[in-house]
């Protein structure tokens, strides 16, 4: 049989693979992990893009968030998270002080706010807070909203729903609490709480009136199976707001000699947590800054259509200017 017959054969199954999943996405159709598994890992990697970009102008929203946040508690933390600078577990060598005051909270703030982002959250270190913070916590908020117009979210851990009913009429609009990984892959990366917990504490968010966002890490050893099965859970909880972390090996915790992702591997996966959640914002977080110029814009094009901006925790973050560049140059509002 003639190799370009072959070829063309190949080419034709592909198409119909996708026209098939695509179409199910459209019209809001189930579909199974299996089938967006063979998608992803078999169709050639620009015919993918490409799928996921008109998932993406079809179904997702063409105005960018781009959000900031400020390390507001660091280190010390009792949970042993085997990819966190964090954790008390792990001889990171990092910053460690506590809760910072409201005025380097509202100096972050404006700065942030004047350079034309709209969302600021405050991220603390540690399990759970404890009433005591969560009170420190409320006055920063009742501060920040009376001196700027930025909108409000925190990420303090498993916080109660009373305590989350305090910091939602302190001003805050969403929580942040992440499950990081597939709910399979897990326990071999954190021993200390369950993602039952942070499911839980999602829940309570919303209960109390707050929006959630709730993403994870790629590139911790886990498989392509396993990224879908996270991309799964996440579309059973309705999640609108999905960071999507590439992991950033840090010295002295237990993954600091993973190897770094392809480019094809994150593309692969941004595609995948599109098409599985295609009316999303996809958000670019921590560990984009190892990557190229031109990577950053074919993942806008995949699917990309958020990020966190400025700096990160314990990483380096990204450019500001750079990222609003990009963004309109892309064709997205602000």
């Amino acid at each position: 049989m003639p190799i370009g017959f072959l070829r063309h054969s190949a080419l034709f199954i592909q198409n119909v693979m996708i026209e098939k999943l695509e179409r199910k996405v459209h019209e809001g159709q189930p579909f199974t992990p299996e089938e967006v598994l063979q998608l992803t890992e078999n169709t050639p990697l620009d015919a993918l893009c490409e799928a996921s970009h008109r998932i993406t102008l079809r179904h997702a929203s063409r105005k960018f968030d781009l959000c900031s946040i400020i390390n507001a508690k660091s280190g010390r933390c009792s949970e042993n998270c085997k990819w966190c600078a964090q954790s008390a577990h792990h001889p990171t060598g990092i910053e460690t002080y506590g809760i910072v005051s409201k005025e380097e909270c509202l100096r972050h703030a404006r700065i942030n706010e004047n350079a034309g982002i709209r969302r600021f959250s405050l991220v603390a270190s540690g399990k759970k807070p404890t009433d005591r913070e969560v009170d420190t916590w409320c006055e920063h908020l009742a501060y920040l909203s009376r001196h700027t117009h930025i909108s409000l979210c925190v990420s303090l851990g498993l916080a109660s729903e009373g305590q989350l009913d305090k910091l939602h009429r302190a001003g805050v609009v969403r929580y942040h609490c992440n499950l990081e990984t597939a709910p399979s892959f897990f326990a071999r990366l954190c021993s200390t709480h369950t993602q039952a917990e942070k499911i839980e504490t999602l829940r309570a968010a919303r209960r109390v009136g707050m929006e959630v966002c709730c993403g994870g890490i790629i590139g911790m050893g886990e498989n392509m199976r396993q990224r879908a099965e996270l991309a799964f859970t996440l579309k059973s909880l309705d999640i609108s707001s999905i960071p999507l972390n590439l992991l950033h090996p840090i010295k002295g915790t237990p993954l600091e000699t993973m190897p770094p992702l392809s480019e094809e591997d994150i593309l692969r996966t941004i595609a995948l947590f599109r098409f599985v959640n295609p009316s999303a914002y996809l958000r670019f977080a921590g560990g984009r800054s190892k990557l190229s110029d031109e990577m950053i814009r074919r993942a806008m094009y995949a699917g990309i259509n958020s990020a966190i901006a400025g700096d990160l925790l314990t990483t380096i973050g990204s450019n500001v200017k750079e990222d609003i560049k990009r963004i309109k140059e892309k064709g997205y509002e602000l």
